[in-house]
């Protein structure tokens, strides 16, 4: 038997050279032996890493690295009992607004029936279904576009109930707040809705920023679609969207967003 300190041992049966540490010689496939040695193991002067988990390797990826300050905030998403499932909640807001699109195009009177256009005259539950009556096209695509997105990333950090009460809850709120400053309101669209998902979103990066901290998010591109938004009304000559609307919508994902944002605590 070969040694360990052997490059080779020779096969009886056809004399070729091989590994000593098969046991079965490539050329002619007779046996070498029963069993191959035992590869010598490294030895390091350094203890051996442990096997992480999952656990540990979430736990790895939030603390800071050698680039980054010691006592930053952590910003990123928030794990919980909704880790695994889709945003469902986002999904079905943006198909309702789609649908609606198309029943609008299907059926002129559907948009009269969703918007405000007027006074309400008691027709209280339009507060709640102008945010999916749209007759601008751009319009319409922006807004989904910016719900759609920004829905999904709220979601994902604070579950499907976060998103639906504040798409009714803000869209409600700038519809009723133009219904109460214009004598002859037009509501429509969901911008309102769109930029209070944006500014929930954003405040965790904000909040970041603002203290030399660490993000991920994009926080120009979301103050470009806010600013599309934002100008729709005026600079793209669509007045069906309230500029009121949308501007009580952001104020009110900024106030949602401040009282959701809990900074992680620095580590020492």
């Amino acid at each position: 038997m070969p040694s360990g300190a052997d490059l080779f041992v020779v096969c009886k049966q056809c004399g070729s050279e091989v590994s000593p540490y098969i046991t079965e010689c490539p050329y002619c496939g007779s046996r070498v032996r029963r069993r191959a040695p035992k590869l010598p193991r490294a030895r390091s002067s350094s203890r051996p890493a442990r096997r992480r988990g999952a656990l540990g390797s979430l736990l790895s990826r939030a603390r800071p690295t050698a680039g980054r300050p010691r006592g930053e905030l952590r910003v990123g998403l928030r794990r919980g009992r909704w880790d695994a499932t889709r945003p469902y909640a986002t999904i079905a807001l943006v198909a309702v607004s789609c649908v609606a699109w198309v029943l609008r195009h299907a059926e002129p009177e559907v948009f009269f029936r969703l918007a405000i256009i007027g006074p309400l005259h008691g027709d209280w539950w339009k507060l709640f279904t102008s945010e999916f009556a749209y007759l601008n096209g751009f319009y319409a695509f922006l807004a989904i576009l910016a719900l759609a997105v920004f829905g999904w990333l709220l979601e994902l950090r604070h579950g499907p109930a976060t998103v639906v009460a504040l798409f009714f809850g803000a869209g409600a709120t700038g519809a009723l707040a133009a219904s109460a400053v214009y004598p002859e309101p037009i509501v429509t669209g969901g911008n309102g809705a769109a930029l209070a998902m944006l500014a929930a979103w954003a405040v965790p990066d904000l909040s970041a920023a603002r203290a030399g901290s660490y993000y991920e998010g994009d926080l120009l591109g979301a103050a470009v679609m806010a600013g599309l938004l934002l100008a729709i009304p005026f600079a793209f000559a669509v007045p069906e969207a309230s500029w009121l609307s949308g501007v009580t919508g952001l104020t009110v994902g900024l106030a949602v967003g401040l009282g959701l944002h809990r900074p992680a605590e620095s580590e020492p």
